[in-house]
């Protein structure tokens, strides 16, 4: 099988856009981006010659923060822009020069799809679905600019409970690079929470190399910024992905009021 497709299409007329945009009205000064929501692989690409089994692992996308990043939209009235399409047929959160971008190993699994893959059709995955991704979080930024709307950029994702046989101690994390007004502020509200071990740029760091989302959007256009990682088994059903919606909810309101407070925003 051609996992690469035909040289002139990736997504075929029956597969969805690569963006999906939840409470576009929403006027919280928070926008919400979300890289890793879904797992959907273009119609063209097959399964990308791996099973089930993996397709519906984190190496594919992250679990549980489709649902939090959803419900977080709706208690925040925020705007949530996220990606449809699995990390393993694009990282939209990864440089595209880095070898990352379009992965031939995740953690110990190789994915046949993309193994010897053209450059042209590399470039397609890129110009189909991490372009419009990006292009559209651009121009929505643009858009909050001329209706004179505060952005502070948050970038959810969620992270594996053991990595590597090593158990991860932490329930969430804040990732930064170098913003230095909203993450010691997401950590202040989350330590004092009381039941959380919290991670200072763990269980990852943002750097130029290994991120895209904050580095661009975030760092380069002078936004107040933040990653936000959540363990997977405190969101794996739906009761987890709503507890940690509501709690987030909260500790963002609070500091909403803070930043206002400020004139910060």
């Amino acid at each position: 099988m051609n996992y690469g497709g035909s040289p002139s299409f990736l997504l075929a007329s029956t597969d969805v856009s690569p963006v999906l945009e939840h409470n576009p009205a929403g006027r919280s000064p928070f926008l919400l981006t979300c890289d890793h929501y879904g797992k959907l692989i273009p119609s063209p690409l097959g399964d990308l010659g791996l099973p089930e089994s993996e397709l519906v692992r984190h190496i594919a996308w992250d679990i549980g923060i489709a649902g939090v990043a959803t419900k977080l939209s709706d208690l925040l009235g925020a705007h949530l822009i996220a990606q449809r399409y699995s990390r393993l047929v694009i990282d939209c959160n990864r440089p595209p020069h880095v070898a990352s971008s379009v992965p031939l190993i995740s953690e110990a699994t190789t994915v046949p799809g993309n193994e010897g893959l053209s450059r042209e059709a590399a470039e397609m995955r890129r110009t189909q679905i991490f372009d419009p991704y990006h292009r559209r979080i651009d121009d929505i930024i643009d858009e909050r600019a001329r209706q004179g709307l505060p952005t502070v950029l948050v970038s959810l994702h969620s992270f594996t409970p053991v990595y590597a046989g090593i158990a991860r101690p932490w329930h969430i994390g804040t990732l930064y690079h170098h913003d230095k007004a909203l993450p010691p502020l997401l950590l202040k509200h989350l330590r004092s929470e009381g039941d959380l071990v919290v991670g200072d740029n763990e269980p990852y760091a943002v750097s130029d190399e290994t991120d895209y989302t904050i580095p661009v959007h975030g760092e380069q256009r002078g936004l107040m910024n933040s990653g936000i990682e959540i363990r997977q088994d405190l969101i794996s059903d739906q009761a987890g992905e709503t507890a940690w919606a509501e709690r987030l909810a909260r500790i963002l309101g609070e500091i909403e009021a803070t930043l206002r407070a400020e004139a910060l925003i």
